[in-house]
């Protein structure tokens, strides 16, 4: 049977690489796509380095006119994406939704909503046609939960949420899953955790939890491979 192959659209140092992990140790190749090419060719040497197939595919997902012929070029070299994931998990600026502009939004909504978008058009032919893959965007939690004061990615988060699910009840008869999990919780070891410490933000804060990637590389494993749930939450909040 060929190796399957999985596309990490915005392959940070956190959520990314343990997704790449996670998937590659599982026998699939493994494609990555980021801005920066030197740090993406670093991890593909990592992962190489523990017996993963990886390939390195640099490129601004701000630029949604490129998108399809990046994926032709994954899939030209790497093989058919079956699993697609979008997380460009960047430090996007929270406001007071008081504050809001529909400038500040629309440039958010390029990347989190319209970028997505355009790697669902990119991808699900394919996958439609050969009956199986999945296609898994990882988010924040104020897609679900608007929260006072950290408004911005919010909301092009909530539209793409809205645009996933609808998704994923028109072709989860036909073999493709599609599912959305959402982060309420800064990632281990990511560039936005580093960014925060690094701007004095308390991230020692109970406020500021922070949550193993590998825990969420693994919550979209079995999302994808189980199929039994079509959104997640991490952490899970007990307190309900």
């Amino acid at each position: 049977m060929d190796r399957k192959t999985i596309a990490i659209f915005g392959a940070g140092t956190g959520l990314g690489a343990s997704v790449a992990r996670r998937y590659g140790n599982a026998g699939y190749r493994v494609a990555l796509v980021a801005r920066n090419a030197e740090v993406l060719d670093e991890r593909v040497a990592d992962l190489f380095s523990q017996g993963i197939d990886a390939q390195a595919f640099p490129a601004d997902l701000n630029d949604l006119a490129g998108i399809p012929a990046l994926v032709r070029t994954i899939e030209k070299n790497s093989g058919p994406i079956d699993t697609a994931i979008f997380a460009p998990l960047g430090n996007f600026r929270m406001l007071p939704a008081t504050e809001l502009t529909s400038e500040a939004l629309r440039e958010l909504a390029n990347i989190l909503t319209f970028a997505p978008i355009e790697v669902v058009r990119a991808v699900l032919p394919g996958m439609l046609s050969r009956g199986s893959g999945a296609i898994v965007v990882a988010d924040g939690l104020s897609a679900v939960t608007p929260m006072p004061g950290m408004s911005g990615p919010g909301p092009a988060f909530a539209a793409t949420r809205n645009y996933m699910l609808g998704l994923h009840d028109e072709i989860k008869g036909q073999g493709v899953f599609a599912g959305m999990l959402h982060i309420g919780a800064m990632i281990q070891n990511s560039t936005g955790l580093r960014v925060a410490a690094a701007n004095g933000l308390p991230i020692d804060d109970p406020r500021f939890s922070t949550i193993s990637p590998d825990s969420l590389a693994e919550e979209i494993w079995s999302m994808t491979t189980e199929r039994s749930r079509v959104e997640s939450i991490l952490p899970v909040d007990h307190s309900h």
